[in-house]
């Protein structure tokens, strides 16, 4: 058997689902879970704006359209 990296969320739950396809081969064989948390790396800039950009366009279903947004509501003027 191979080691295998899987990365997953804990759900809101607090509990984590694997789900490994290992295979009906390795069957009966014992294995070791190790959990360690993935630390976050920060998006710069510049991949934030690339990655925006790449979303652009990205709906495809021909049905889809953006709803009313409906009216601003009338405030009283700040002094």
């Amino acid at each position: 058997m191979n080691r295998m990296v899987v990365k997953s969320i804990v759900g809101s739950d607090g509990v984590l689902h694997l789900d490994l396809p290992i295979g009906p081969t390795e069957a009966n064989v014992e294995v070791q879970v190790t959990v360690e948390p993935v630390a976050k790396q920060a998006m710069t800039t510049e991949a934030w704006r690339l990655w925006v950009q790449s979303m652009a366009g990205s709906v495809d279903d021909p049905l889809f359209e953006r709803p009313a947004q409906g009216e601003y509501e009338i405030r009283e003027p700040l002094p």
